[in-house]
């Protein structure tokens, strides 16, 4: 792949993600004329549109690729060293464009949040990819980089102040202003719709270990519920994403030859505060996700305003508790709205590190965090406006 013409493809630039990565790459690299990158979509007219409204130059390759054309998608695969593909639901739109890459050897990175569909990828991809030199990276966004992250960077503190990781890991967010993906209330739709055809479907979406596939370790808190934890002096309610993170860190934990060990206890929540006001929040929080795939649900291509993006944010907490009670905390935020803001530099700088920093990665099915590690931290705090940082 050397020889390839391109860096990195954004695949979907016209969709509204899509659009945040490529101006996200021209305006973040516009001086690295090391980086040659380009943007493809069904539509020339609107991928030129694209181009001139975020300011690319005007020689910035353009590329039609559709969906529904396998050759399209394999033409373009055959021309760069990675394809950024923003185009979901996966499951009805992901599988062609990770064939091809698979088959041209070709680096892919998405924004994948589908369990079920990402098993049935990797059982059906993964010798391919292994075959074939491609490395095929699930989940660059918010789901599940700064999740994964967030526990890698816990584990390493409790290495060095109890000189082993830690059994038991709680991921919880403490804040997160901004409003949930189009894609990925698609994304859930589409998942819900394929398990009510498929009832044997419901295992994997309900297996702590559905992505960790000849291993299963013990058994996991289900998190479905309101409750007040007594070490954090806040009530917990259920946090929608955890039904995809938990399992992407666990995968992680799996990739890296279990640094975590075999016995690894991790779950997520969202914090609502101490007292009777906690405990109303954590009921609020239920009753809104329980709206966040209904009719009212963001649609694929909406998004918010750039205001919007800009001043949202998210901070999350990550507790290592060692087996006599001792507990390491640290905290991980990020600057942007975590559905489109951050997720749009966070996959960047995935694409990037794998090209630049992690050479070396085998082949096959990959998490971001098992991969990339320290490194992909490096970049996402140098450029991507997230910070990690050891609490008190």
């Amino acid at each position: 792949m050397s020889s390839a013409k391109f860096d990195i493809v954004v695949y979907g630039a016209t969709g509204f993600t899509g659009q945040l990565v490529a101006e996200y790459l021209t305006q973040r690299y516009k001086s690295d004329h090391a980086l040659k990158w380009a943007m493809a979509g069904r539509s020339l007219g609107k991928l030129k549109s694209v181009r001139d409204a975020i300011g690319a130059p005007g020689n910035t390759a353009l590329i039609v690729a559709d969906a529904s054309d396998a050759a399209s998608l394999k033409a373009m695969a055959e021309q760069t060293m990675s394809v950024i593909t923003t185009v979901g639901p996966y499951q009805l739109y992901g599988e062609e464009l990770l064939a091809a890459c698979v088959a041209t050897g070709t680096d892919y990175f998405d924004l994948c949040g589908e369990p079920i569909w990402m098993r049935q990828m990797i059982d059906k991809y993964e010798a391919a990819a292994k075959e074939s030199g491609a490395r095929i990276v699930l989940s660059c966004g918010y789901d599940s980089v700064p999740f994964e992250l967030g526990t890698f960077f816990v584990q390493e503190e409790a290495k060095r102040v109890f000189g082993a990781p830690a059994p038991r890991v709680k991921g919880r967010v403490r804040d997160m202003r901004g409003t949930l993906s189009g894609g990925t209330a698609a994304s859930a739709k589409a998942t819900f719709d394929a398990v009510a055809k498929d009832l044997s479907l419901v295992a994997i979406l309900n297996d702590h270990f559905a992505l960790t596939p000849g291993f299963t370790g013990p058994k996991q808190p289900k998190g479905n519920r309101a409750a007040f934890e007594e070490d954090l002096q806040s009530w917990a309610a259920p946090f929608t994403m955890a039904l995809i993170n938990t399992r992407n860190v666990h995968r992680s934990n799996m990739l890296m030859g279990f640094p975590y060990g075999q016995d690894f206890v991790y779950d997520e929540m969202v914090l609502t505060g101490p007292g009777e006001k906690g405990e109303a929040n954590a009921k609020l929080v239920m009753a809104a996700n329980a709206g966040k795939t209904g009719p009212d649900a963001p649609k694929p291509g909406e998004g918010p305003s750039k205001e919007e993006r800009e001043n949202g944010l998210f901070d999350l907490l990550y507790v290592a508790i060692a087996p006599d009670g001792r507990m390491v905390r640290a905290g991980v935020t990020g600057d942007r709205d975590p559905g489109y803001g951050s997720t749009s530099k966070m996959i960047s700088e995935c694409a990037i590190c794998m090209l630049r920093d992690t050479t070396d990665v085998a082949a096959g099915f990959w998490t971001p965090g098992a991969a990339m590690q320290h490194k992909l931290i490096k970049r996402l705090v140098e450029n991507a406006g997230l910070t990690f940082a050891v609490e008190k």
